[in-house]
């Protein structure tokens, strides 16, 4: 069981994954709605792993990886996006991203890059 902070702009794309990862014994320790907020919340509560909207408002997904890695270099972050974004995908893998999960979820392949990551 992992301690998870999601990230994500849309509330009902927080809630999908909260009840995903929930469902596999994962314990949801906090949630932002923007980069900034992820990355005080990060800081403050040390998830044992991230998952991370690219596109979000006030800070993007990119910029606030950047910004958990300068703070912790061991945090593991797992990248979310709609397919399509490619080039956004592999600027965050550059940046220290583990993973990368696609939107919308699917519950299978979120629960696999998440043991993926953990292992």
């Amino acid at each position: 069981m992992a301690r998870i902070l999601v990230v994500d702009d849309a509330k009902f794309t927080r809630l999908t994954l909260t009840n995903i990862l929930q469902k596999a014994n994962h314990e949801v320790v906090g949630e932002a709605a923007d980069g900034k907020k992820a990355v005080e919340l990060h800081l403050r509560l040390q998830p044992d792993l991230t998952t991370m909207d690219i596109t979000m408002p006030e800070m993007n997904g990119i910029e606030a990886l950047k910004q958990i890695k300068t703070q912790s270099e061991h945090a593991i972050v797992v990248m979310c996006s709609a397919l399509g974004q490619q080039k956004l995908i592999f600027e965050a893998i550059e940046n220290g991203a583990k993973d990368f999960i696609a939107k919308p979820f699917d519950e299978r392949m979120v629960l696999e890059a998440i043991e993926r990551v953990l292992s």
